[in-house]
């Protein structure tokens, strides 16, 4: 297998709802905000060359769907798809995709299965070779949202993955288009059914997507929370049981919204905190 990291669009949101409970005091010093409050993030995406006898797109960021007035609002940077020429600088076409594999249907996660947006234009799938994964769970919320999440999706989103006829909604632990070699585990915090997708490697240790469990080094640190998460101490919780798992297997974590790192292992201090090492800017062609 090969890996890559592959950038989406990118955002800048409000530092404060990032960080959850969290001072500025404090985060200002992991992550400088701007003028208005905002740090930048990435939404990357994992692409997986060689899985399964498959190519492997894990999650597709934010995408440029927004029309304009919203793009500005949820503070997307970019008004063209970057997904797509992240792609073709690795070599790749949206075509040339097998699977897509959603952690949750937010559509920081999920925006970029869309074509960018066009005035007069009805949203429209784009990579139509490749079958859609996602939780079995999440799915269901994305249907039927809380109030207080109900924002985040993208209500023409679901009807339009349901007619492609190659949507695989998952409820164990493997998929059937993936097999073996990816391992999905769960979370709730921040979303019902947040699916965590865990490749092996044939050298040992594997890659898992963090997604909004933990969305970049800065949250690595067990206290630290985002706003949007709807429920912090379990969230806690998974959040511990899962970095004490991986750092057990030596399993290296790939982050979607770090601005700067991509991938990284992980330790503990003497004061028993987890922390990144061996941290990856980027992944490019890596050998699994």
């Amino acid at each position: 297998m090969k890996l890559w990291s592959i950038l989406g669009n990118s955002q800048k949101l409000d530092g404060g709802a990032m960080f959850g409970n969290v001072p500025r005091e404090m985060w200002e010093k992991w992550i400088t905000p701007d003028a208005q409050n905002r740090i930048p993030l990435a939404c990357r995406c994992l692409l997986v060359e060689g899985l399964n006898g498959k190519t492997v797109l894990f999650e597709t960021g934010i995408g440029a769907f927004f029309e304009p007035k919203l793009r500005e609002r949820y503070g997307v940077v970019e008004d063209r798809h970057v997904l797509l020429e992240s792609l073709q600088a690795a070599g790749f076409a949206h075509e040339h995709i097998d699977a897509v594999v959603l952690s949750h249907l937010h559509f920081d996660h999920a925006g970029g299965l869309l074509a960018a947006w066009q005035e007069s234009e009805p949203p429209r799938l784009l990579f139509p070779n490749a079958n859609y994964i996602v939780g079995e769970e999440c799915w269901q919320r994305a249907l039927n949202p809380h109030p207080r999440d109900r924002a985040s999706f993208i209500a023409p989103l679901q009807p339009l993955l349901e007619a492609s006829g190659r949507l695989e909604r998952v409820q164990g632990v493997h998929s059937l288009t993936l097999g073996m070699q990816v391992r999905f585990s769960y979370s709730n915090g921040h979303t019902p059914g947040l699916m965590l997708a865990e490749i092996a490697s044939g050298e040992g240790g594997g890659i898992v997507f963090c997604a909004d469990l933990i969305p970049g080094r800065a949250w690595l640190h067990l206290p630290v929370t985002m706003g949007y998460d709807r429920y912090p101490e379990l969230l806690i919780d998974e959040k511990r049981a899962f970095l004490e798992d991986k750092l057990a297997r030596n399993v290296r974590l790939f982050f979607t919204h770090d601005a700067e790192c991509a991938s990284a292992r992980v330790t503990r201090d003497a004061k028993g905190r987890f922390e990144a090492i061996d941290e990856r800017a980027e992944l490019v062609g890596e050998v699994a």
